[in-house]
This record gives structure tokens, sequence and C-alpha cells, in this order.
């Protein structure tokens, strides 16, 4: 092992425990995990509804055993929608910040690596970015592609690939400075092996607690979007178009309204936790004494 991946992010197994002993970690780890299972279930279809079923004679129903989290205005299973729609947040968060995360980290690499004419052409591309305010750049960007889940997903990519290329261009100027990654460059390494044996496993850890606080804010930005009618489509259900059609009944059935918009908020203050405990366990100072 070099000591460049020495001193990388901790394994994984060790990484988890270290959130579970985390107050806020274990939570968000909680949550997370029953927003996962909730879309899992949603996505197999082993609800005792199905979510896009309509059943006038079943419409604006209270909770009850038959329905868990009552009915909409067509007679539709709040709880199998909700679940549903969970799993199409997370779809389109999990999308966009996957991409975000890989074209920002490579973004922020390079030009914290390289520096120069790279760090100086990338830089103002970011700010050019970071100019416009996130839910309006997802806005237009959407409008320009199009509705559409893929479209939403896309829109937010772009929104948060300059968060993560400026997260990872500030510990690679400490990096690319570092006695192994000089002994790497005289030896005459490749840049690309330099640059993914040395240097990203150096910068994970700040990038992984940025993907979980991307995860919730791209829930939110989702969800904004299906509200105003450019995101998911319906039937899909999605949390953000199902709080947009309930708007109009609220006052004659509450459970409409607050399920899907109590499952945004708990999806986003869990992950936000999550990403709290993983921020603790992913300091190299917290490393050594247990408990925070």
């Amino acid at each position: 092992m070099t000591a460049g991946t020495a001193a990388a992010a901790p394994r994984a197994d060790h990484l988890v425990a270290r959130i579970w002993r985390d107050g806020n970690g274990r939570i968000g780890l909680v949550v997370t995990g029953l927003l996962v299972l909730a879309a899992v279930l949603g996505v197999l279809g082993v609800l005792p509804h199905d979510p896009l079923a309509q059943a006038p004679a079943d419409r604006l129903q209270g909770p009850s055993a038959a329905h868990w989290l009552g009915t909409d205005q067509f007679g539709r299973d709040v709880a199998a929608r909700t679940a549903s729609g969970i799993g199409t947040s997370l779809r389109v968060a999990v999308l966009s910040v996957a991409i975000a995360c890989v074209a920002g980290s490579l973004l922020g690499v390079l030009a914290g690596f390289f520096r120069g004419w790279a760090d100086q052409v990338i830089g103002r591309v970011i700010d050019v970015l970071f100019a416009f305010p996130a839910l309006l750049l997802a806005l237009a960007v959407v409008s320009a592609l199009g509705s559409g889940w893929q479209n939403a997903a896309v829109a937010i990519a772009v929104v948060y690939t300059p968060i993560f290329a400026r997260v990872a261009r500030g510990p690679t100027l400490s990096v690319a400075r570092s006695e192994y990654v000089k002994a790497a460059q005289v030896l005459g390494l490749p840049v690309r092996r330099i640059l993914f044996r040395h240097v990203l496993p150096n910068v994970a850890a700040p990038i992984l607690v940025q993907v979980t606080l991307a995860l919730s804010w791209a829930i939110l930005t989702e969800s904004a979007l299906s509200f105003l009618g450019l995101g998911t489509q319906p039937p899909q259900p999605s949390l953000g178009l199902m709080v947009s059609e309930a708007r109009d009944i609220a006052a004659l059935a509450w459970w409409v309204l607050a399920i899907p918009a109590l499952a945004i908020v708990i999806a986003v203050i869990g992950l936000n936790l999550l990403g709290d405990g993983l921020r603790g366990a992913a300091d190299p100072r917290s490393r050594t004494g247990g408990d925070r």
C-alpha cells in the first residue's frame, strides 16, 4: 500500500461503525434505510395497492385498515403512491448526484492538480454557474431540455457539478504538493495513475460527505420541479407532483397533502443527518477517540 492510499478514506465497514456511534449519523442511517426500503417496496410492487389504480368509489377516504394513509381524489392509495414517489425522487437524486459527482470531482481534481490555465478556465466556468440561483438554473436547463424525470436529473446534475468541483479542488491543492505525489512524479509515473491512485483517494472523504448533502437537496429540487410540472409527469407518482395535485383539496383531505410533504421533509432531514454523521466519521481527528 502506498503512502497516498494509506491516508485515504477509511474502509466502508469502519466508516459505517463510526457513523453509527454518532447520534445524528445513527438517525440518518435509520431514516435513509427506511426510505430505501419504502422505495424498493414501491418499485417491486409488493404493496397491497397499485399506485396507479383508480377507484372512484373510494375517493378521499381517510387512513384506515384498507388504506393505511387514505386515498386521493381519484381513489388511489396514498401509501402506495408515496412509496413509489420516494422511489422516483431517489432515482432522480441518485442519477443526478452521480453525474455531478463524477464530472465535478474530475474537474476539481484537474484544476487543483494542474493549476495554471486549467484552473483559470475551470474556475471561471464554475463562477458563472454559481452566479445563478440553484433552482433558477435548474428551471432554465429543464425548460430548454423539456419536462420529464430524465431531463430533471440532467438539470440537477448541472446545478451541482460546480459544487463538487469546488469541494474537490481545495484538498487537491494540498495533496498535489505532498511528498508522495512529488515522488511519483519524479519516478515518471503517468499522470492518470497519479490522479487515480494517489490524489483521488485522498480527497474522497469531503466528496463523500458532499454526496449525502447533495442527495437531500437534489430531492428538494426534484420535488420543486415536479411541483411546477417540469419534472416527473403524471400518472407516475412523485412527491412534488403529489403535493401539487393535493393543493386544491387539502382542506377536505389533509392526508393527501400532508403525507408526501412529510416524506420530503423526512428525506431531507435524514440525508442531512447522515451527512453530518459522515462528516464526523471521515474527520481524521475523530478516528482515535471513539464517540465524538
